[in-house]
């Protein structure tokens, strides 16, 4: 290979590619073109090493090709950066706005079941004896229920709420696509919230019951909500798939529970360090239910605000990247 004409050949592409490298802020077909060259050039380097070893032409590429790299990855971070960034702002509200009727009926429906039961086993308390001895009632009631918001360190109990609230959230999600699993899985949260809050006011302590469970539980159960209502969308998805071929519709509507999903997650802590920060504390009650009730507000503004304003201005169910690719047919 003649070097000369090698290099002669092929250095307006090496030189395109040292300027694209000082690009502060590259357009998206200059960061294609970068792409693109990197490859080209590489495989120049391995020609030079391979074919006529030329040590300062072979350093000459690989320092471009290092600069190129790194200019690569730099703007995949700052374009990783803005992905987050629109996520949180557009993605995610626009996902929970177009689903607001799902999870809106889900937590109407569980709220509307669990206040029917404990009204019913404070008026019929020989029956919550069915589930519950007398002594483990009495127990509940007197010392468990308070103690589980202080007896472990702040900090731990921030984590395990988070973890556990995060997997419930996450079945609930997932089992969508069974319809029985989330479901079972929305029962058993109901259940239990039900057969707690009926004990406590048959035992005559409502204002302990509501004192502790209002400050994080409203944004809690709302995220558990959206879970158990966007987990029933992905099933009803292949139970009624509308236009789209129902593979098609159960994958989009699994996509859109995996961007709600990370979503979740964000919100969940914040009501974890709620339920491990504010919830034992020794504000009074009405100060701490405040903190709680500002908590949901904001999220549901966040939901009904930039959410509504994703989707009136046009936002898809799901970002580009999440989205199945079309290929041309004739």
């Amino acid at each position: 290979m003649d070097i000369d004409a090698f290099i002669t050949a092929h250095a307006p592409e090496w030189a395109r590619l040292e300027a694209l490298c000082r690009r502060r802020r590259p357009s998206a077909d200059e960061a294609d073109e970068l792409v693109l060259l990197y490859r080209r050039v590489a495989t120049h380097l391995a020609l030079v090493q391979s074919r006529t070893p030329d040590p300062a032409l072979a350093a000459r590429l690989s320092g471009l090709l290092a600069r190129a790299r790194a200019a690569a990855v730099g703007r995949s971070r700052s374009s990783g950066w803005a992905a987050l960034g629109r996520g949180v702002t557009v993605t995610f509200p626009a996902a929970l706005y177009r689903t607001w009727r799902w999870w809106v009926g889900m937590g109407a429906a569980n709220i509307a079941i669990a206040a029917a039961m404990m009204l019913w086993l404070r008026e019929h308390p020989e029956r919550l004896n069915r589930l519950l001895s007398s002594d483990a009632v009495r127990q509940l009631v007197d010392r468990d229920f308070r103690d589980y918001y202080s007896e472990h360190p702040a900090r731990a109990f921030a984590a395990h709420v988070w973890t556990n609230n995060a997997l419930v959230s996450a079945v609930a999600l997932f089992l969508g696509v069974t319809l029985v699993g989330t479901l079972y899985t929305m029962w058993q949260n109901t259940l239990n919230l039900g057969v707690v809050g009926g004990a406590m006011l048959g035992a005559g302590k409502a204002h302990v019951f509501f004192g502790l469970i209002l400050p994080h539980g409203m944004l809690e159960l709302t995220a558990v909500f959206i879970a158990g209502g966007v987990g029933l969308r992905t099933g009803w998805a292949w139970v009624a798939p509308g236009p789209l071929p129902r593979s098609r519709a159960l994958a989009e509507a699994g996509r859109l529970a995996g961007v709600v999903a990370l979503g979740l997650a964000g919100v969940l802590l914040v009501s974890g360090v709620i339920e491990a920060f504010v919830t034992p504390s020794g504000l009074p009650t009405a100060a701490r239910i405040a903190i709680g009730t500002a908590a949901e507000l904001a999220f549901l503004s966040y939901v009904f605000v930039l959410g509504r304003r994703a989707a009136r201005a046009g936002e898809p169910d799901l970002p580009a990247e999440a989205r199945a690719d079309e290929l041309p047919v004739s």
